[in-house]
């Protein structure tokens, strides 16, 4: 095992984690993007709205996976979250994550 494989499998182990605790999926791009496609149930939340959305997010008592195109702005949001004392993980690529929770 390579430690991408190392790294990859505890991801996806989190993500199984995650989602046992009903882990609510947050996709941080542009309303744009979402419209064109998204996983079924995630809220999109703008990067650039995530501050202000810091006491929504709270009120879902839930673990969150972040998401985005690929990645960057999802580990953004993850990092900010987890600045305001909210459980949250990067989930990557919204397609990638996609893949992982069906």
């Amino acid at each position: 095992m390579g430690l991408l494989d190392f790294l990859f499998g505890n991801k996806n182990k989190i993500i199984e984690d995650f989602m046992s605790r009903d882990a609510i999926i947050i996709d941080v791009r542009t309303k744009a993007e979402f419209e064109m496609g998204a996983i079924p149930g995630s809220k999109n939340i703008p990067l650039q709205n995530i501050n202000s959305k810091i006491k929504d997010i709270k009120k879902f008592k839930r673990p969150v996976i972040t998401c985005c195109a690929s990645g960057m702005r999802s580990g953004s949001a993850a990092s900010i979250l987890k600045n305001q004392g909210i459980e949250a993980m990067n989930g990557g690529g919204w397609k990638s994550l996609h893949h992982h929770i069906v």
